[in-house]
């Protein structure tokens, strides 16, 4: 049986690259799909894809950025559906600048996309799924699936915007994860890297499409954590960052509590420096930040 018979999925930014090969790959695993993207054209193509295929799929191009673009996706998906089982926050937005040289507007823009994008949506589902155990006593198994990214996790250069809404993802899913499991709710998210519209920019040459053998960065070799992450099959997986390329995946060791030097009393400002010397000798060296 597909891992995901009976599942209804929305995905958002689904009209190509990673947010296509993620209908696909879940349709073809049994979900009924919401295709949402901006370019309502290409969400229809993509929806008519996985139709043509035997699957269920509806396009949406309502808007993520907002309360009521959230609610009419999300009501178009139930009444489509009956209901919504799961939320993939795939959409996304670039505009790369060096941190000196970037204007209010390319700020603004990426940030209300990618993280504002992940509240609005969200939000509306968890509420939805909140009453249906609370108010109806109904048992809730959903799911939440963010997009973080490397530039989130490690840093880019040239990627203050995207990389500081990437890292906030990264932090809502760990509070998700706390705040929701006693509604049957799970909030995980992935770090992916593949080859995209928002990547063949940037990383033309590295992930470029070989002539023959295996396509590494293939954005279907994301897809089935994905896939994975919406089914029943990761109830016990909450609160946690994939990231996943290829054939690769791993679980990202986030922010911890380093060593502590505790003086007992307050420190005199002329003692801190030898004390974080001590410190930083002692603690592992961080990732290189993308671009250096």
């Amino acid at each position: 049986m597909a891992i995901c018979e009976g599942r209804s999925v929305i995905i958002t930014g689904a009209g190509g690259g990673l947010g296509r090969a993620h209908a696909l790959a879940l349709a073809a695993e049994g979900a009924a799909v919401l295709v949402n993207d901006i370019n309502r054209e290409a969400a229809e193509t993509v929806a008519g894809e996985i139709d043509a295929a035997g699957g269920r799929a509806i396009a949406n191009s309502d808007d993520i950025t907002t309360t009521s673009g959230a609610e009419a996706i999300v009501n178009a998906a139930a009444e489509a559906f009956g209901d919504v089982h799961a939320v993939v926050n795939n959409a996304g937005v670039l505009r790369d600048k060096m941190f000196a040289s970037m204007s209010e507007e390319d700020w603004d823009i990426v940030v209300k996309v990618h993280l504002k994008g992940h509240f609005c949506i969200s939000n509306v589902l968890v509420k939805r799924w909140r009453a249906q155990v609370k108010e109806r006593g109904e048992k809730v198994d959903a799911r939440i699936i963010n997009t973080t990214s490397g530039a989130g996790l490690q840093g880019s250069v040239g990627q203050s915007n995207y990389g500081a809404a990437k890292g906030g993802i990264a932090t809502l899913t760990l509070i998700q994860a706390a705040e929701l499991g006693r509604y049957g709710i799970t909030s995980n998210a992935l770090a992916p890297a593949a080859r995209t519209g928002m990547t063949e920019d940037v990383f033309a040459d590295v992930m470029k499409k070989p002539e023959d053998g295996f396509d590494h960065f293939a954005p279907e070799n994301v897809s089935p954590i994905v896939v994975w992450l919406c089914s029943p099959q990761s109830a016990a997986v909450s609160g946690r960052v994939f990231e996943a390329d290829g054939g690769r995946i791993s679980v990202a060791d986030g922010w911890r509590t380093g060593e502590v030097n505790d003086k007992g009393t307050r420190w005199a400002p002329a003692e801190i420096g030898r004390a974080v010397e001590a410190l930083i000798a002692k603690a592992p060296a961080p990732q290189k930040v993308y671009g250096t």
